[in-house]
């Protein structure tokens, strides 16, 4: 099948060839002809699948051309990343049509935003926040939105969103058309679906929670103390004789998390960047080109940071620290091997993380198998560059209260370390980690 055979118009097809597609994915066949159709749509799909195209396409034809000031078209996406994604989709696939796209997201000044609304734009993407502080301002006008989207909306569920979803759904016209597309897909999804969708057409390209094909799937057991110093030989050495890694995505639970592992990561001379919910929107857009381009190695992440994060060939995908939602590891793992290519996950489970590990094997239904833990130096621990110092105030909050002189003092004074250098270990994570001391991630 090619995209001609599914009723496209020449001027999006134009769009899809100047980058370079020819064959739509399961999700695009699947999905396009009943939005074309005017159908509602529950839509499940692993991510890099292409369900971003599955929804923009046939939306931007049935649009037609630009008319109004209001949107008529409203994406709702759980973080800046994602929607930034999907505006550049609409951008790219809309080329050759005559409409406008505005994205509104928290993080940013919202007077550019604001001042785009009042120009007009026919689509609207937007992330929940930022949107009905806007609409309850006046100044988002959603009286005219014909088309609602509802994209990663597990992730809007697990972000406790549910409470602005239904907050924006009552600003909307009663009749329109409506979109729910799901990374994973689980009873609360379809009790969602239940409430949103109109006799919904149902379209699953994967088994539920089914991960990659392509993915292969490994776990080492290590201390929790001594994680980073397993990433590092990991890093420099990759998994048995594949040789160092050249790009990984990590993900860690906590913000204070990824800051520290990136921090420490720099220490041991691998390049690395955090992105979190708490750096600033260009901060975050400057570490993931940075990553894209090859200009770091190791992006390490939030689980909310990293929706929307349009990585093509990733190779390397880590659990630092596994997450407590069995669906968000199919989620993480789904960062590599996109658009059929090959890919690898990496998991350090530390033995208080087994019944998390459980609970993902019963998810998937399959188990994740465990590889012999590599020998690996504990390091010293490194002192950190003055830029990294400066981002490490950066990242804390403003409303952080100072300690008073004279505990400032007390806490200056360190005890005396180990002497500096490094000593070996391996196998299951016994034993004490020499002069670097781990902290609560």
């Amino acid at each position: 099948m090619h995209f001609s055979d599914l009723g496209l118009e020449p001027e999006l097809l134009r769009a899809v060839a100047d980058k370079g597609y020819d064959t739509p994915t399961p999700i695009q066949q699947q999905a396009i002809p009943p939005v074309l159709a005017g159908r509602d749509l529950l839509a499940g799909a692993q991510t890099g699948t292409g369900k971003t195209a599955g929804f923009v396409l046939p939306l931007l034809q049935k649009l037609g051309s630009a008319s109004g000031r209001a949107p008529r078209v409203l994406v709702l996406t759980p973080t800046r990343e994602l929607a930034a994604q999907v505006a550049q989709s609409v951008k790219d696939y809309g080329t050759h049509k005559n409409l406008r796209a505005r994205v509104i997201f928290g993080g940013v000044g919202e007077q550019p935003q604001i001042d785009g609304l009042r120009a007009g734009c026919d689509i609207l993407i937007a992330t929940p926040g930022r949107l009905l502080d806007l609409a309850n301002r006046g100044l988002a006008d959603l009286s005219q939105v014909a088309h609602f989207v509802l994209d990663e909306a597990d992730r809007m569920l697990d972000m406790g969103f549910i409470h602005d979803i239904r907050r924006v759904m009552r600003l909307l016209p009663s009749k329109r058309q409506n979109l729910l597309f799901s990374a994973t897909y689980n009873d609360e999804i379809r009790t969602l679906a239940a409430k949103l969708l109109n006799d919904p057409v149902h379209v699953e390209v994967t088994p539920r929670n089914s991960t990659a094909e392509r993915v292969e799937q490994v776990a080492y057991r290590v201390d929790k103390d001594h994680k980073r110093h397993l990433l590092v030989h990991l890093f420099k050495n990759g998994i048995g004789d594949e040789g160092p890694w050249t790009q990984a995505l990590v993900f860690t639970r906590t913000k204070h998390g990824a800051n520290r592992l990136a921090q420490q990561l720099e220490g041991a001379g691998i390049r690395a960047a955090a992105i979190h919910g708490n750096k600033s929107q260009s901060a975050r857009v400057k570490a993931l080109a940075d990553f894209k381009a090859g200009k770091i190695t190791a992006l390490v992440a939030t689980e909310v940071a990293s929706r929307g994060l349009d990585i093509k060939e990733l190779p390397q995908v880590v659990n630092y620290e596994l997450p407590n939602v069995p669906e968000d590891y199919v989620h993480r793992i789904g960062r590599t091997a996109r658009a059929g290519a090959e890919g690898h996950a990496v998991s350090l489970v530390a033995p208080d993380e087994a019944s998390l590990l459980r609970d993902i094997e019963r998810t998937m239904r399959r188990p994740v198998p465990f590889a012999e833990t590599p020998h690996f130096a504990i390091l010293r621990q490194e002192t950190a560059a003055p830029a990294q110092a400066q981002q490490r105030r950066d990242d804390r909050p403003a409303q952080a209260p100072r300690k008073p002189q004279a505990q400032q003092r007390q806490s200056n004074q360190k005890p005396a370390g180990r002497p500096a250098g490094t000593r070996s270990f391996g196998g299951r994570g016994s034993g004490r980690p020499g002069g670097f001391r781990a902290g609560r991630a």
